[in-house]
């Protein structure tokens, strides 16, 4: 299993379209991916309710975990995505 840490870069968090744009990557990679705040249980990172009811805000880190072949590079793409302000795109 794979994991990475990342502070959420959007101005609004995990809301509305970046949580949307989140899901579709996480869904893309074929993969069993979840994300959670540290120290707290995880939600299913493909599911858009599960995402927005993290509540992950801007500047929260949050870690992001996968399993299965191209795992790393899976959540490298993930990560490179969190750390970028989806709202003002």
């Amino acid at each position: 299993m794979s994991q990475k840490t990342v502070t959420i870069a959007s101005s609004v968090g995990l809301h509305a379209r970046p949580a949307s744009l989140f899901v579709e990557a996480a869904s893309a990679t074929g993969l069993d991916v979840e994300i959670g705040r540290p120290g707290e249980d995880p939600v299913d990172a493909t599911s858009i309710l599960g995402v927005m009811a993290l509540g992950a805000k801007h500047g929260e880190e949050v870690v992001l975990t996968a399993e299965g072949e191209g795992a790393d590079e899976a959540l490298d793409s993930l990560v490179a995505l969190l750390s970028r302000d989806l709202d003002a795109e």
